[in-house]
């Protein structure tokens, strides 16, 4: 299927697809018996789940705007080739963390990959109170791995240069992370919205308050300046599917070279925020098991991407960053353990400001969690939501003065604790 571009349906998907080899190799070659259905919720894409007789397999389509917002908010179809572009590296960097990628039509902007199931979606599992056993694990693997490699750490020159050329020109979904994120929560931007009337007064506040504003704009430069690696630029619990023995991370359609510390404080906030809603999920009894779940979740996420990206320090550093030229074959190995306890200690400071502000946009901004959302009684989202935003106030501003996810936790735990009857 080649040609102008043409968004897919239901009904035209097996006509447009019926002989696509890479489809009908895995679901079945009589495309009048193929099941279509459309399943994409999110805020960009068409995604369809397509079945034959001999299995299944999705097909995700981009479309020239914004499917939150609609066409008024126009947006290049070139986003589907920078998703391929990334779930191919994470593929090689990360075996098995990502979908398996069937076929990729540029022009159609579209992807065929690998069906997942029975995975659902990480926040809806996370809603439901599952405490899913590995998750800590794979995601903390997952993030060390893409993220190390990705690097002049431990990439060859050249070809690093390359890629971050070719990651360069995802300038609008840079431009929508750059805005959405770091700018439009602190002002009255007109797509923004908040629970209101009940979270009026604090808005106001968070929006007056000059040291978070700053930061924020500090946080931004950090984003737009440090091309370290590349990211998956989207990293939430909403882009990961899972099942109690596996992990996938899925949509790195933002994908872009940035910070380091960037996924992993976006990760990191949206379980801080899946903690913060957890009393707006109690109807059927207590949460307190999930409670401390989530906040175990983040201590060893963290643990165990400081031990993995530790490993691949000592392992895998070939790239022109901290030459081992420098230290261990002069027979300084102390020498390089410094370069990593300052490397760590940097992502450390600047994943808490990253995850501060995430929490903010997604109370504050456009696009909204269901960790929240989903909370039906206006007053008991809003409280969840204000104790979210003053510990994302906190850990954004006192970043440089914490110096232990203990101690976010803690805090977490604590502002959690305030004004409970």
């Amino acid at each position: 299927m080649t040609g102008k571009f043409e968004a897919l349906s239901v009904e035209t998907l097996p006509t447009r697809l019926g002989a696509n080899a890479a489809l009908t190799e895995r679901i079945g070659k009589d495309a009048s018996q193929w099941k279509v259905r459309e399943v994409g919720d999110g805020n960009l894409n068409l995604v369809f789940i397509v079945e034959g007789d001999r299995g299944a397999a999705v097909v995700k389509q981009a479309l020239p705007y914004v499917r939150l917002v609609g066409d008024s908010w126009p947006l290049p179809l070139k986003r589907s080739f920078f998703e391929y572009h990334a779930l191919t590296r994470q593929e090689r960097r990360a075996p098995g963390s990502v979908p398996a990628i069937y076929h990729f039509d540029e022009d159609q902007a579209l992807i065929v990959m690998e069906y997942l199931s029975p995975h659902i979606i990480l926040r809806r599992a996370l809603i439901e109170g599952r405490e899913l056993p590995n998750i800590a694990r794979d995601i903390g693997l997952f993030m060390a791995r893409t993220l190390f490699r990705g690097s002049d750490l431990s990439m060859v020159t050249r070809e690093r240069k390359a890629d971050l050329a070719l990651f360069a020109d995802n300038v609008e979904l840079c431009d929508i992370t750059e805005n959405l994120v770091f700018s439009d929560p602190y002002f009255d931007a007109r797509m923004n919205r908040h629970t209101s009337p009940q979270l009026d007064g604090l808005v106001a506040e968070l929006r007056a308050d000059r040291d978070l504003k700053v930061e924020a704009q500090r946080l931004k430069h950090l984003f737009a300046a440090n091309a370290e690696t590349l990211l998956h630029g989207d990293l939430h619990s909403g882009s990961i599917m899972v099942i109690d023995t596996e992990t996938r991370m899925i949509d790195p359609e933002f994908a872009f070279y940035g910070p380091i510390a960037f996924d992993v404080g976006m990760l990191l906030a949206n379980f801080w925020m899946a903690f913060f809603s957890q009393r707006g999920h109690e109807e059927n009894g207590s949460r307190d098991s999930m409670r401390a779940y989530l906040l175990k979740v983040t201590a060893e996420t963290w643990a165990i991407f400081r031990v993995e990206f530790s490993h691949l320090w000592r392992t895998e550093r070939t790239g022109m960053l901290y030459q081992r030229s420098l230290f261990e074959d002069q027979g300084d190995v102390l020498g390089s353990e410094q370069a990593l306890d300052h490397m760590l200690s940097g992502i450390w400071t600047d994943l808490l400001g990253f995850a501060g502000i995430e929490v903010h946009r997604r109370i504050l901004g456009l696009a909204h969690n269901a960790d929240f959302e989903t909370i039906a009684d206006a007053d008991l989202r809003a409280s969840c939501e204000a104790k979210a935003l003053k510990f994302g106030r906190h850990i954004a501003v006192n970043r440089r003065q914490i110096h232990s996810i203990d101690e976010v936790n803690n805090l977490a735990a604590l502002i959690e604790q305030e004004n409970r009857i």
